[in-house]
């Protein structure tokens, strides 16, 4: 019996570490400059919907971010956001 509850514990261990490695935050990317307010949210770490679409308003009215650093700009966006984000944002202009 203790060999059996040594390897299902084993087993969930395992299963749990593959699934939180999968489910690295740093794997997935985000381009803040031509992807929409959900995708943002979803993607960067500290930003729900609402900061999402203020970057998605500051965006439209002020043309394409250069550089992330430039998120701090956006209402509610501060600098540890940005730091803890940068491995998964893309500064990339849309296609003409």
């Amino acid at each position: 019996m203790r060999k059996l509850i040594t390897l299902v514990t084993l087993v969930v261990s395992l299963a749990l570490a593959g699934w939180a490695g999968a489910a690295e935050p740093g794997l997935m990317k985000v381009n803040i400059n031509t992807d929409d307010a959900v995708t943002i949210a979803e993607v960067l770490d500290g930003v729900g919907m609402k900061k999402a679409e203020a970057i998605v308003a500051y965006r439209d009215a002020n043309g394409a971010f250069q550089d992330a650093s430039e998120l701090v700009k956006v209402r509610g966006i501060g600098e540890s956001t940005v730091s803890k984000n940068m491995e998964r944002i893309e500064v990339e202009e849309a296609a003409p």
